[in-house]
């Protein structure tokens, strides 16, 4: 197995680094190839701007069209090729990082939004009367996985389906289905810590051991079972739920898991 560990952490001392260094004796130790873009240490340029796209960027800038343009020529800039090359070659990709105002760190989502061009994450496959491009479910990244890896400050109660900051799978959702999933990443459930702030090193032993066996029980746990958006359940092309689909006593988020 071929595992992209992406993490986005300031400190090297944290508890997300020590997650991130165990994923990666854990796998190296089982045999597998692993890569790490750690993106603080590589002092990743977050935000999207026109030098992204070449001499050729638009004016004003588009940036679909213009990200999807130079990734066609290949004058995207060598750190954003370098990432996606990086997500081809990999089986696996885990996301590690804390859980910082309900998502994900910004340099984490700039890396999204400079790596995940259009023609690469999106905007591919055909469009027409039956089929809406090739997305949730198919993609260029389709056959690969994804994991997030998560620590959050408050307790788990917090993130409950009654708990005040909202259960914490629809708080995941949009990182999970529409940022992994849409370009075909096949979603793996996520390994998240709850009380981080208040953990002890006495408790670190336990979580080294609950992750050293989500690590190695990648290749058999299932994916979250997501609805694939051109096999039969959305109409086309208004990707509405077809009536009769909702799962009893399910409404919101959860309408689009089988």
């Amino acid at each position: 197995m071929k595992t992209l560990i992406i993490y986005a952490h300031p400190e090297p001392k944290s508890l997300n680094a020590s997650l991130k260094n165990l994923a990666v004796a854990t796998l190296e130790s089982a045999g597998h190839d692993v890569l790490v873009s750690d993106l603080y240490a590589m002092n990743w340029k977050a935000a999207v701007d026109a030098a992204d796209f070449g001499p050729a960027a638009s004016s004003p800038l588009q940036v679909p069209r213009d990200s999807g343009r130079a990734f066609d020529s290949g004058t995207l800039t060598p750190d954003v090729r370098a990432e996606q090359q990086k997500l081809l070659w990999a089986d696996t990709i885990i996301f590690q990082f804390p859980l910082w105002w309900y998502s994900m760190p910004a340099i984490l989502k700039g890396w999204v939004d400079r790596v995940f061009t259009y023609h690469f994450a999106y905007g591919v496959g055909e469009h027409s009367a039956t089929k809406y491009g090739e997305r949730f479910g198919e993609g260029t990244l389709a056959g690969r996985r994804a994991m997030l890896s998560v620590t959050a400050g408050g307790p788990e109660s917090h993130y409950s389906e009654r708990g005040i900051n909202g259960p914490i799978d629809d708080l995941l959702f949009p990182i999970q289905h529409g940022i992994l999933y849409y370009p075909g990443l096949e979603v793996l459930p996520p390994f998240v810590l709850y009380g981080t702030d208040r953990m002890t090193d006495e408790e670190f032993p336990d979580v080294a051991k609950a992750w050293t066996h989500r690590l190695l029980t990648l290749d058999s746990t299932a994916p979250i079972a997501f609805r694939r958006q051109n096999f039969g359940d959305y109409e086309i092309p208004s990707l509405q739920l077809k009536d009769g689909l909702e799962p009893t006593g399910r409404t919101g988020f959860g309408l689009h898991v089988r």
